[in-house]
């Protein structure tokens, strides 16, 4: 099924909300490898900041298709919304998208400014800069039921 308005409303509201995502990559044994990362997007783009030689970074080099959940909080299980994606991930090397994913960023997180205080070039030192593009995205929505997902392809 094809990602309707309402629903992309919807989730662009859940990436509004939660701050942090678990994103999945493959190691380079073929284990899956998740991790918390904290993200900001730009519609359904989403980007994550992460060390230039960390295991993400070098998963991602070798395999670009990643997963990723994002859960809002909640109080109990009959409230739980959340997203999970089958997404692509690469690292960005273009400077005008590294000062987009930097803005983003920044934005969501304004407290960045405080780390790097005196840091002006782009990327910062030891750090890049992810591109994640959706291509499949569940919907969870246990307000509608116990279990109640539903499999939308992004276009």
């Amino acid at each position: 099924m094809l990602l309707d308005h309402h629903t992309r409303q919807f989730v662009l509201h859940l990436l509004d909300e939660v701050p942090d995502l678990t994103l999945a990559t493959i190691r380079p044994d073929g284990y899956p490898q998740a991790t918390t990362v904290s993200y900001a997007h730009d519609g359904l783009t989403l980007y994550v900041g992460v060390g230039l030689g960390s295991q993400k970074a070098c998963n991602i080099q070798g395999n670009n298709r990643v997963s990723l959940a994002i859960t809002k909080p909640y109080a109990d299980w009959q409230h739980i919304q959340g997203l999970s994606m089958a997404a692509t991930a690469r690292i960005i090397d273009d400077l005008d998208e590294t000062q987009h994913a930097s803005e983003c960023m920044l934005r969501r997180f304004p407290h960045i400014r405080d780390m790097m205080q005196g840091i002006n070039a782009l990327p910062w030192a030891g750090a890049v800069f992810l591109r994640i593009t959706p291509s499949v995205i569940s919907v969870l929505d246990y307000e509608q039921g116990f279990g109640h997902t539903t499999l939308y392809d992004v276009a």
